[in-house]
């Protein structure tokens, strides 16, 4: 059987189309074609291209939070507190020469999550004369900084203290206080502030590290309705809160001083 013979239009169709596929689509100059922005090789995608709507969609690409820090304190202040402390009562003045504070208790299960309040605000009082940075013997002032609890006690019976908890009634007070308030109580629960004492003995121990001249026996304790000769005081259904709060195993640390400091 005979094979009919194709015209030569139809022949040279496919060998244009064949060319066309082997030499790409170029332009009608005679330089090579370009390639899409954001092709391999070519730079970076610019904010249109459809390779970077990719990475911005991209969970890998999503920025990782910060672990929550606690609110109103500086880098200079975060600086100072223990890694391993896992518990943090921040009492913040109101400014370096008033007596009035206010005071929250934070903690942080995962450091990685970072830190959570768990307890306050509450109303608090300190040192008469307000803060400073370096305290002395009667200069009705609390000292600044950041300080280790490892050690409480009081007048009454133990609440359920976490923490080594002395019962004694040495811790018993009277007389007036600057405003004339009566003062009995005050020690019915202290906690000790680790400035200028050894740490893991009662309250009550008066050995002083930096001397006597710089003054010690510094504690969190009961709140008798006015300002303090160097301590900090909370009302006394704070105080059995937080010694039923405060752990030893969590490293716990007090963070104290005005607001303008603790900022820094």
């Amino acid at each position: 059987m005979s094979v009919p013979l194709r015209p030569p239009a139809l022949l040279a169709a496919p060998l244009l189309v064949l060319a066309l596929l082997l030499t790409g689509c170029a332009s009608s100059s005679t330089g090579p074609a370009k390639a899409p922005v954001g092709a391999p090789g070519q730079g970076a995608a610019g904010p249109e291209s459809d390779a970077a709507s990719v990475l911005r969609s991209s969970p890998s690409a999503e920025a990782v939070p910060s672990p929550a820090e606690i609110p109103g304190l500086g880098p200079q202040t975060r600086a100072e507190i223990p890694e391993d402390a896992r518990q943090a009562f921040v009492v913040t003045g109101e400014d370096e020469d008033a007596n009035r504070s206010s005071a929250v208790l934070y903690s942080r299960e995962d450091p990685t999550e970072g830190w959570v309040a768990v307890a306050g605000p509450w109303d608090a009082h300190n040192g008469m004369e307000g803060w400073t940075d370096y305290h002395v013997a009667g200069d009705l002032r609390s000292p600044k900084g950041v300080y280790s609890l490892t050690d409480a006690g009081g007048r009454l019976p133990d609440p359920g203290a976490l923490l080594p908890y002395d019962e004694h009634p040495r811790f018993a007070v009277d007389g007036e206080g600057f405003y004339g308030e009566p003062l009995e109580g005050s020690f019915d629960y202290v906690v000790a502030i680790n400035y200028n004492r050894t740490e893991g003995v009662t309250p009550l121990d008066r050995t002083r590290p930096l001397g006597l001249e710089r003054g010690g026996g510094i504690w969190i304790h009961v709140d008798h309705g006015g300002p303090t000769q160097g301590c900090v005081s909370i009302p006394e259904e704070r105080m059995e809160e937080l010694l039923r709060t405060l752990d030893p195993e969590m490293d716990p640390v007090i963070v104290m001083g005005d607001a303008e400091t603790l900022g820094r």
